[in-house]
């Protein structure tokens, strides 16, 4: 898929916002990728799950399954998987105190290749816990997918997991043409 039919996808759909935002580590920013806007719009849903089957096709790995981190990623790899036929797990950020207990939801088999699909990396860290989760639960995970690379350390950060991060999109694409009062100083930790 070409990177700007999505890009358009994501402004038409009004999912990038400027002002003043705090994201979910702490910082501030003056932009904002809102997932919940592009997650629950079936044309940029639809357009995200086929961007990702691309890259998982580009794999050409047989029994891959793919774990959504909750609650954002949920969508994202549910579509992908009627997409691409793929199966699916979801990754708690916590493991639930009820019911079964699992902080994985879904089967795979131990030794299993799983790829992690995340909405938006900053700076990586739900990506991490669920990998490590995955990991712990017998999954092997070497790559994390996301919609969009904000590029303030992610990369950096999962190579120290030995997770490779690709993106859908980054923030120097994504904001080419933002309004000159944006800041998009970016920092892919190279």
């Amino acid at each position: 898929m070409d990177t700007g039919t999505l890009i358009d996808a994501l402004r038409d759909a009004d999912a990038v916002k400027f002002g003043e935002f705090e994201l979910s580590h702490g910082g501030t920013s003056n932009y904002y990728v809102d997932k919940y806007v592009f997650e629950t719009s079936p044309g940029c849903l639809a357009l995200v799950a086929e961007a990702f089957g691309d890259l998982i096709a580009d794999l050409d790995a047989e029994g891959t399954t793919l774990g959504g981190v909750a609650l954002g990623a949920v969508p994202l790899v549910a579509a992908t998987s009627v997409e691409t036929g793929t199966p699916y797990v979801i990754v708690r950020k916590q493991q639930k105190e009820y019911g079964t207990g699992n902080r994985v939801e879904g089967d795979f088999e131990a030794g299993e290749e799983v790829v992690v699909i995340e909405d938006i990396a900053t700076t990586g860290r739900s990506a991490i816990d669920a990998a490590e989760a995955l990991r712990e639960a017998g999954a092997t995970v070497r790559r994390v997918f996301v919609v969009v690379d904000r590029q303030e350390g992610a990369t950096a950060n999962l190579a120290e997991h030995d997770l490779e991060l690709r993106s859908l999109v980054t923030a120097d694409e994504l904001l080419a043409d933002a309004p000159a009062d944006v800041d998009v100083d970016v920092d892919d930790g190279k």
